[in-house]
């Protein structure tokens, strides 16, 4: 039995069993996924099972997107890119870094039908996944990209590799189209320390668990559209599985209920 896993610190809001598992009851294969809380001091370890054949694929999420690179023996040109991996997996001898939530935000909002062709954009934190989405934005035809996080040395960080974008101080707020935040902030029902006095835009979160963070709630109380991070996160995950089992698993209407 192929056995697949996904590990993070926190790791207890992921959702990323119910759909692997799900995929892999729909397509007959012999396998489990489940979800494992690491420490920074265990991932070399954990990245060896796959090596000893122990184990057979592994996401990664935060805070380890970047920390698990340097246990890696081949990294994909999104990984080079974006210094981001969320999906490992083993070919010959070599372990492999590759990162789909590039493929998972594009798709995702193509899904939804957001249009980001010459829309101006503010990004608030800069953690992993960031570097991701920047990547996508771009490649999708944005005019501008705003980036601010509280410590703003991280989000200059970010802005070595893409020049394009702009940092902002914390709580500065320019003219958009669209707000994404990548912070963790909303994961256990608190609330950013920000106010957008704003109708009529889109506001994005990559939260997917809780469905509506106070941040969307807000949002949608003052009359903008929202979207949460869910479709992203079914897109991404749609694309690891395909790598694993050489099946590109459906996403249909019975997919996206099991993530209500």
């Amino acid at each position: 039995m192929k056995k697949f896993f996904v590990i993070g610190n926190p790791i207890s809001h992921s959702l990323s069993p119910e759909l692997h598992n799900f995929w892999i009851k729909k397509n007959k294969i012999n396998a489990v996924y489940d979800k494992i809380k690491l420490e920074e001091s265990e991932l070399k370890d954990f990245i060896n099972k796959l090596r000893n054949d122990e184990i057979h694929g592994i996401n990664v999420t935060v805070p380890f997107k970047n920390k698990v690179i340097k246990y890696l023996d081949k990294l994909s040109l999104e990984v080079e890119t974006t210094d981001s991996v969320n999906t490992i997996y083993k070919s010959g001898n070599d372990i492999i870094g590759h990162n789909t939530d590039v493929a998972g935000f594009e798709l995702g909002l193509r899904h939804s039908k957001i249009n980001v062709l010459h829309k101006s954009i503010l990004i608030l934190g800069a953690g992993g996944v960031v570097p991701s989405i920047i990547y996508s934005l771009l490649s999708m035809g944005c005019k501008k990209i705003f980036l601010s996080n509280r410590t703003i040395e991280k989000a200059e960080n970010i802005k070595k590799k893409f020049e394009e974008v702009e940092v902002l101080k914390w709580k500065e707020i320019p003219d958009f189209d669209i707000v994404i935040n990548a912070t963790s902030v909303g994961l256990k029902g608190e609330s950013l320390d920000l106010d957008f006095n704003t109708k009529d835009k889109v506001f994005y979160d990559v939260i997917y668990n809780p469905k509506e963070t106070q941040f969307l709630k807000k949002a949608k109380e003052n009359g903008n559209r929202i979207e949460n991070g869910k479709l992203m996160f079914i897109y991404q995950a749609n694309q690891s599985f395909s790598i694993w089992n050489n099946v590109i698993p459906k996403i249909d209407e019975e997919v996206l209920k099991i993530l209500e």
